[in-house]
């Protein structure tokens, strides 16, 4: 009688990915900002050090062992540490985790 019948109406056509592009786009950039940049700083920061490597620094390698530069030369990836007295080890400057200079104190672990 009165009742008049309800039709949907229809919404304009919009695609599905456009509502997740730009939620998208601000977790790459965030995800960049925080996460990659800051450890290709480093990474740069670390291949700097690793390549003034000069003799007398003391260095510590992937391995764990500590010992003083006897022989760098910077045509070569290979250097020559001291271990102690007589023990005397060709490294990889790839493998150096830390390089200290000759003045440079070491680092206190409580700290």
């Amino acid at each position: 009688m009165f009742i008049t019948p309800a039709y949907a109406q229809t919404g304009g056509a919009s695609d599905p990915f456009t509502g997740l592009l730009i939620p998208m786009l601000v977790m790459i950039l965030i995800f960049y900002f925080l996460v990659i940049r800051p450890q290709q700083q480093r990474a740069k920061a670390h291949r700097e050090t690793v390549d003034k490597v000069r003799r007398g620094d003391t260095v510590i390698t992937s391995g764990g062992f500590i010992g003083k530069v006897v022989k760098a030369s910077d045509n070569s990836d290979e250097i020559e540490v001291e271990l102690n007295e007589g023990m005397r080890l060709r490294v990889l400057k790839s493998t150096l985790m830390d390089v200290r200079s000759k003045g440079e104190p070491v680092k206190d672990a409580a700290s």
